[in-house]
């Protein structure tokens, strides 16, 4: 590996490393998010195959989910302070061999663990490759470099279910969902080995004869890290398991007096000299607070819209996991697209990009709704449902990476991953609160009718959370107007 110099590199000298580094950062990415879509499709196998209950089963969405978000802004800041390369590696490798790890399960226990700690490889990932992007990559590249970022979420997303569907029709039910986890070692394998030749050595700086201020600005605030990843445990674990439990829901205020204390200790924590986990100063600057509450609300709704479509396709219309894998496949690779083209155009429309792509993203939801009463009224094929669906696809590569390109565009270098990782924390919140709240609902009104009617439901939840995150960025569009447009 290069000898690094100083990681804050300006416009008239980048890396020359940075396209190859780029490589690298989307191959994880692409395998620690197909990990995610692939799983979906082979929990009925896993239950033939292990003979798993259903608790066994959601425990195997849900200890991924959780760990990845626990550690996630920890590892970013992690990553700021001790090199983030060697961080994005150690992932890697945590990955990898828990990818091995669960393929050889004997038991649902033993694959729940390797969950478990899947998720931790997957939480110091991905703020690690959001942060190198920040570093490497300045202006119009970072932009392309962020829009690339989204293509390999559209795809991985969208692929994961299809290529799991075949690969469980392959090896059948003991073999199949083994090979759903295995099909992520040979990536991760490369990613690794090309990792340790194209990374920058992380410059090594002795913490004992380093001058007071760069030991402040070098601490990893370790109590604040704990803060965190207890109050985003307390406020996740209740809607992924609290279905069955009135008392787990009591960790919700549990959760947000942690968040309270936790933004207690890093004001405490930055008098004292030294530089917190999060800087919160970040969150005065409208750009970073209104984009981070958007991509929140974004995702506490159009996530659902995945799990509200395999649902509908397999139990409300009889189809098979691959045919509810199938009919998404348009808008992921519309989603790839959009997220290229959007990614060169984002410094010159700026949050007019996103705006357009939530509107997008409404005519996709109206016109699922169509699809789902005229298939149930007038017999319209239900694979209509790949028209309407693909105009979220080229939605979300419009939203989600400008989005996070000029979320981040006044963040300092030093918390490029800390503050990569509070967006994608909020992510992982939305994530799992829409799913819980909209899938609660859907199901409640399949108690009193039936299934065109949950799903039409499902999608109009979705509609109002999109209507809300597109009155979040007309605010924004105001404020820059009002402030004048960062460079990015």
């Amino acid at each position: 590996m290069r000898a690094e110099t100083e990681p804050d590199r300006s416009v008239d000298a980048p890396d020359p490393a940075r396209w190859r580094i780029l490589m690298v950062v989307l191959g994880a990415i692409f395998m620690s998010l197909i990990a995610v879509s692939i799983v979906n499709v082979a929990l009925p196998s896993m239950q033939e195959g292990l003979g798993a209950s259903a608790s066994d089963l959601q425990w195997v969405l849900s200890g991924y989910a959780l760990t990845f978000g626990v550690v996630l802004v920890a590892a970013g800041r992690a990553g700021d302070v001790m090199g983030r390369g060697g961080i994005f590696l150690i992932g890697l490798a945590i990955f990898t061999a828990s990818s091995i790890a669960a393929s050889a399960a004997p038991s649902s226990e033993w694959l729940n663990i390797t969950r478990f700690v899947q998720g931790v490889g997957s939480g110091l990932i991905n703020p690690q490759g959001v942060g190198m992007i920040q570093q490497y990559f300045r202006g119009a590249e970072r932009a392309r470099a962020f829009g690339y970022f989204g293509a390999a979420v559209g795809v991985s997303v969208g692929i994961g279910p299809v290529l799991g569907g075949v690969l469980i029709n392959a090896g059948g039910p003991e073999l199949g969902w083994r090979l759903t986890f295995l099909v992520n070692v040979p990536v991760g394998i490369a990613t690794i080995v090309l990792g340790l030749l194209w990374f920058p050595r992380p410059l090594i700086r002795s913490r004992r004869h380093a001058d007071p201020a760069t030991r402040a600005e070098r601490s990893l605030d370790p109590v604040g890290a704990l803060l965190l990843g207890a109050a985003v445990l307390a406020i996740l674990l209740p809607f992924m398991e609290g279905r069955g439990s009135a008392i787990l829901w009591l960790l919700v205020p549990v959760g947000l007096l942690l968040v309270r204390v936790w933004v207690w200790w890093e004001r405490r924590y930055a008098r004292t000299g030294r530089s917190p986990m999060v800087d919160l100063s970040i969150f005065r600057t409208r750009s970073f607070s209104n984009g981070a509450l958007m991509i929140t609300l974004y995702f506490l709704g159009m996530t659902s819209v995945w799990v509200l479509v395999a649902l509908y396709m397999q139990q409300g219309d009889g189809r098979s996991a691959l045919e509810a894998g199938t009919i998404g496949l348009p808008s992921a690779v519309l989603s790839a697209i959009g997220a290229n083209w959007a990614g060169k155009r984002v410094l010159t429309y700026g949050r007019k990009l996103v705006i357009g792509g939530l509107l997008v993203a409404l005519v996709g939801l109206l016109l699922s709704i169509v699809v789902v009463v005229l298939h149930d009224v007038a017999g319209l094929s239900v694979w209509w449902l790949m028209l309407s669906l693909s105009f979220i696809g080229a939605a979300q590569g419009c939203v989600v990476s400008p989005n996070q390109t000029l979320t981040l565009a006044e963040v300092p270098l030093r918390y490029a991953g800390s503050s990569g990782a509070i967006m994608q924390t909020g992510q992982r919140i939305g994530t799992s609160i829409g799913i819980a709240v909209i899938t609660a609902a859907v199901f409640s009104t399949l108690e009193v009718t039936d299934w065109p009617t949950a799903a039409s439901v499902g999608f109009g939840l979705v509609t109002l959370v999109v209507v809300a995150t597109l009155v979040v960025a007309i605010k924004d569009q105001r404020d820059r107007r009002a402030g004048g447009t960062p460079t990015v």
